[in-house]
């Protein structure tokens, strides 16, 4: 068990995104969305939002109109529209294919950069971790504990295929036995 605390002065708003999109199949995108914040903040302008994540032509949609990739889009969308203080990310990228991931992670990352904030994501998938992290806690199976820490220390925007080769070279070097 352990705990966390919010920062001083800022929101105390906590988003999650799950391994499964957990929208509501009886109403839309754009409700799901608002359903998130709270009742104050319902009529909030959410366009450029919807913009970036491409979900302007989908808000209207049930989710059962929705593929997969779109749900987590608009599971994203319903996390991000909170301006959370902290996002927690439960392998939210996990039963995609790898294209549709990584259209997603590119995403994940334009929204991060205009609306900034403290997340904490669970991944298996080590390339996934070292494209958005600054930090990667390294995790031993069972019984779990903390192998140790990997600090990524180059700007997400310089993590071109080379720079990610390298950095993956370093992780191994110093985990060997992590695949």
């Amino acid at each position: 068990s352990g705990s966390f605390q919010l920062p001083q002065g800022g929101s105390n708003r906590i988003a999650a995104v799950f391994q499964e999109p957990t929208l509501l199949p009886w109403r839309t995108v754009e409700q799901n969305v608002r359903l998130a914040l709270p009742k104050s903040l319902r009529a909030k302008d959410l366009d450029g939002l919807f913009d970036t994540l491409g979900l302007a032509a989908m808000r209207s949609l049930y989710p059962a109109e929705l593929s997969l990739g779109l749900a987590r889009r608009a599971a994203l969308a319903r996390a991000f529209a909170t301006e959370p203080a902290v996002l927690f990310l439960d392998e939210p990228f996990v039963s995609l294919d790898e294209q549709t991931a990584e259209r997603l992670r590119h995403l994940l990352l334009t929204v991060w950069s205009a609306r900034p904030t403290t997340a904490l994501m669970v991944t298996h998938n080590l390339r996934e971790a070292l494209m958005l992290s600054d930090r990667i806690i390294v995790l031993a199976p069972r019984p779990t504990h903390v192998l140790g820490v990997f600090d990524v220390r180059l700007p997400r925007q310089h993590r071109n295929s080379q720079v990610m080769s390298d950095l993956l070279r370093s992780f191994h070097h110093r985990f060997p036995d992590v695949t």
